[in-house]
């Protein structure tokens, strides 16, 4: 019984995908992120628990490549398709980014789901990549998709005035870019893995942890990004001196 319990979890993770995929395309953005926020956290759980009870199994690793390709790859996406939709101008009442060309504004909101194909090809090549058993060659997707979900809640609670800039065209398709690039880089970054609680041993962790934590505490969904690229440049080190 024990050996199906990461996989019920790898399955809520499946789950919380598919209802935000449904949010995200009905215009519910912010119900949308949270359940991608919910989805991450069970895709953390699935590890910890197939760790904590000694299990393992090739399906385990299938399925959960496969549900993070649909909460962590075609949402993602989705949720960009949606922002570039709404700052194209094409919604009444949205930014008024409207692009002159026609032809332009129909198709940009399209190359939102970059992202998707980028994540597909970062988790086959994660599953066949002997370097990533215990740290990350490219940025994970969950960490990609927090980065996305963190966008509808800035907007949703805009205390620091960001609208303007997030529903900019050009922002949006330049973070679609970077983001892209950086899931299948040749970039080496720790991975969350505790195998001891020595600092000695994860004091990069530790440190990261406590920053992110400061910072979400401060900023809330604005923090988000600024998380990610903490979680990048305190990987930068480890890389230089490889």
């Amino acid at each position: 019984m024990k050996r199906h319990l990461p996989n019920a979890v790898t399955c809520l993770n499946l789950l919380c995908g598919c209802l935000a995929l449904k949010y995200v395309f009905a215009g519910e953005l912010e119900t949308g992120a949270w359940l991608v926020a919910a989805a991450a956290l069970a895709d953390f759980a699935d590890g910890l628990l197939a760790r904590a009870l000694r299990v393992s199994s090739a399906i385990g690793k299938d399925l959960d490549s496969l549900a993070d390709m649909v909460s962590f790859g075609v949402v993602p996406g989705a949720m960009l398709f949606s922002l570039l939709y709404m700052a194209t101008g094409q919604e009444p009442g949205d930014a008024g980014y409207a692009l002159r060309s026609t032809a332009l504004t129909e198709i940009l909101p399209y190359v939102g789901f970059s992202v998707s194909i980028f994540s597909a090809l970062r988790l086959a090549k994660f599953n066949n990549d002997t370097r990533q058993t215990t740290s990350f060659i490219g940025l994970p997707t969950p960490a990609c998709t927090l980065v996305v979900a963190s966008l509808p809640l800035i907007l949703s609670h805009d205390t620091f005035g960001l609208k303007a800039v997030i529903l900019n065209p050009i922002v949006l398709v330049g973070l679609t870019i970077l983001l892209s690039g950086l899931l299948v880089a040749e970039l080496p970054l720790f991975a969350l893995k505790f195998k001891t609680l020595r600092w000695a041993d994860n004091r990069r962790r530790f440190i990261f942890l406590l920053l992110a934590a400061g910072l979400l505490l401060g900023l809330q969904a604005a923090a988000v990004p600024l998380v990610v690229l903490l979680y990048v440049l305190l990987s930068v080190p480890k890389t230089a001196a490889r």
